[in-house]
């Protein structure tokens, strides 16, 4: 007892005589029996924590031992194991890359779109050349009966501004068009050119489809002496439709007198139609009925701009029970004073039209005597003409 009263805690004991001697000493001070039981279940708690954490390390050491044997004497086989699967799998590659590569032989040969016959010729005096579309063959069909109503589109890119259009030939897959077409050229600019043919099947009702198209950059040919030559058709991959920007109508109807205001108020956001990036634009009005015009009108040009403003209005006397009738086209051009001009887009309204031209029609008939202003996204020309002609097919 006189060691329980007076402990020492001695340096390298283990940890159970050091919990003895713990516990002796508590004992030594008077503690009632229920703290000295708790401080005792604490005390064997800690030991057993104590000795779960020792056996866990030692086993974790022995499992990692094992495993990096395991590692060590399986790793050739499992090298060999795996250069077996890799010869298999090189086989079974080897033997899909032959079939894949008559697969490929196999659409090419299915995607085939047909050929086209052309000619280039350059005439360095007079600094022109002469594109000429002789012939096509084997087109793919493009109408239900098996056929196609072909003509190509041939222009100089990067000018989209000037295309020219051979005559369509009805229901045949070999046409023969023997026409020529001539681009105003300085010789020192035809390096940056490229001869663009596109071949399309023409439709009355509805967008043209593209067949394919044939491009030739003018640097890799010798202009030398005239070239007459077969190309197959190439595919052509889907563009987004063309921003060809907006423009703002007001349309009044006054019933009691019969009279339709049409007002081309302003454009925003057109399409640049010159070389400088900038346009040239008027609009042009035309009342239709039947598929037929009856009038026509158009504002003034405004010259190098692509917001132009115009608050210009025309007037037509339409009898109140003719409104069903009409339609009202209005496309915008740009202006051109050697050329063509050229059509930057086209919108209708009318009892007939869809969409904003068939709300901006109504929202008038509705509010008769007020002027209703909307702006109109502008679509195609010949998108718009092909609606026209189905309107037309149908009265």
């Amino acid at each position: 007892m006189p060691h329980a009263r007076h402990p020492t805690n001695p340096h390298g004991t283990s940890v159970f005589n050091l919990l003895s001697w713990s516990f002796v000493c508590v004992c030594a001070f008077a503690f009632p029996p229920w703290a000295l039981i708790a401080i005792a279940v604490v005390a064997g708690l800690l030991v057993l924590t104590c000795c779960f954490c020792i056996i866990k390390k030692c086993c974790c050491k022995k499992k990692k031992n094992k495993k990096g044997k395991k590692g060590k004497d399986g790793f050739n086989m499992k090298n060999m194991e795996g250069g077996e699967k890799h010869q298999d799998d090189d086989d079974d590659e080897g033997e899909t890359g032959l079939t894949e590569e008559e697969k490929e032989e196999e659409e090419k040969e299915e995607e085939k779109l047909g050929k086209l016959q052309y000619s280039i010729e350059y005439d360095f005096e007079n600094t022109k050349l002469t594109v000429g579309i002789l012939q096509a063959a084997d087109l793919i069909s493009m109408d239900s009966g098996g056929t196609s109503d072909p003509y190509v589109k041939v222009s100089l890119l990067p000018d989209k501004k000037k295309k020219y259009d051979t005559k369509v030939h009805k229901k045949t897959l070999n046409p023969v068009f023997n026409e020529t077409f001539v681009f105003k050229v300085p010789y020192e600019e035809l390096g940056g050119k490229t001869v663009c043919m596109s071949v399309f099947d023409y439709d009355r009702f509805s967008k043209h489809d593209i067949i394919g198209e044939v491009k030739i950059p003018m640097k890799t040919i010798d202009l030398g002496q005239p070239i007459e030559e077969w190309k197959d058709l190439e595919s052509v991959e889907k563009e987004e439709p063309e921003k060809l920007g907006d423009i703002c109508i007001s349309l009044r109807y006054v019933p009691t007198a019969g009279k339709l205001t049409v007002c081309i108020l302003e454009a925003k956001n057109l399409k640049k139609m010159d070389a400088c990036g900038l346009s040239d634009p008027y609009v042009k009005i035309q009342l239709l009925q039947g598929g037929k015009r009856l009038k026509k009108k158009k504002t003034t040009v405004k010259k190098n701009t692509l917001n132009p403003y115009y608050n210009e209005s025309f007037s037509f006397e339409i009898p109140m029970e003719q409104m069903q009738k009409i339609l009202v086209a209005v496309t915008v051009f740009d202006y051109d004073k050697i050329g063509k001009n050229d059509a930057i887009g086209k919108i209708f309204v009318g009892s007939k039209a869809t969409g904003l031209g068939l709300k901006h029609w109504s929202d008038m008939l509705a509010n008769p005597r007020r002027p209703i202003a909307q702006w109109h996204p502008l679509q195609q020309e010949e998108d718009i003409d092909g609606q026209l002609a189905s309107l037309a097919a149908k009265k």
